[in-house]
């Protein structure tokens, strides 16, 4: 018999201080997603970097976020764009998948380089979010306002030599990505479908890959960011209903992880030195909460 999930109720540890709210007029993106709602901020992309430093992507504000491990934040990147995701690729390159400008890097504090706009003759049509592989191979997804309707959400694969390959164009909104602790598996969120899909990360030489449902959850808009840690976990952020999901590598429930305010969960990150400790992003108070999984899968 598998045993419930826990139920966890996560702690405050970050929360983006009021001088770094944003006061001035919507972006586009902000007027597109959320129409006629004051946005100081949308939180997305939580990610570690080697220092312990947490990383968070501002989308409408073109902010990229650090912040320390006492809890110091500062904006590294700033720009006219909307960046849904960063990750820092090898040789300390800041690599991020903008909904409007496509993938780029961070050149600077204001300043980027488009690397790609997509593959000839198939512009982007707005992307999502990313991450890499240990042999630095990038793998973002493109979303676009894709949808059940249209179920046209796409996967891109880029090598370390820059060679771009769509994986998969039938996604219904293909949003958080993220590998499995061994590499061999790829977990995409396919939002609006309220399901996290899986494939195996060594695709064929030609054609798409074979990809199954590895996970059918309900309520909420859907599943959102996704994390996995060395343990074969896999935590997923609920959108729009302020909690998250922690699954063993079989797909069995571990924990329920609520948030104590906010219901735009976008982001989840597993701390790089304790693989039972789980941050979670909340997007509409610019909040960032932890929860302890000790207690999970025992």
């Amino acid at each position: 018999m598998i045993p419930a999930p826990i139920s966890i109720l996560a702690e405050a540890a970050f929360r983006l201080p009021e001088a770094l709210h944003h006061r001035g007029p919507p972006s586009a993106w902000a007027r597109m997603t959320r129409p006629g709602q004051p946005m100081h901020s949308f939180l997305e992309a939580a990610v570690f970097d080697g220092e312990g430093n947490l990383w968070l992507s501002d989308v409408p504000c073109g902010r990229v976020f650090r912040i320390s491990p006492g809890g110091d934040w500062s904006v590294v990147h700033e720009y006219s764009g909307a960046p849904h995701a960063m990750a820092i690729a090898p040789g300390d390159r800041h690599l991020a998948v903008d909904y409007h400008h496509g993938l780029i890097e961070l050149t600077g504090t204001d300043s980027y380089t488009v690397l790609s706009t997509g593959l000839p003759g198939q512009p982007f049509l707005g992307l999502s979010d990313m991450c890499f592989s240990d042999d630095g191979t990038l793998w973002f997804t493109d979303s676009g306002r894709s949808s059940l309707s249209a179920p046209v959400g796409r996967v891109y694969r880029r090598d370390a030599g820059g060679k771009l390959r769509l994986v998969l164009d039938c996604m219904p909104y293909s949003n958080g990505i993220c590998l499995s602790a061994d590499g061999k598996w790829v977990y995409v969120a396919a939002t609006r479908a309220n399901q996290v899909w899986r494939f195996s990360a060594d695709v064929p030489d030609s054609g798409p890959p074979m990809v199954g449902t590895f996970l059918q959850l309900s309520g909420g808009l859907g599943p959102d960011g996704l994390a996995a840690n060395a343990l074969g976990w896999l935590a997923v952020a609920q959108a729009q209903a302020g909690r998250a999901y922690v699954f063993s590598a079989l797909g069995d429930p571990l924990a329920v992880v609520h948030l104590p305010e906010g219901l735009w969960t976008t982001s989840v990150a597993f701390h790089p030195e304790n693989p039972r400790l789980l941050y979670v992003v909340d997007a509409q108070f610019g909040a960032v909460f932890s929860a302890n999984l000790e207690k999970a899968g025992k």
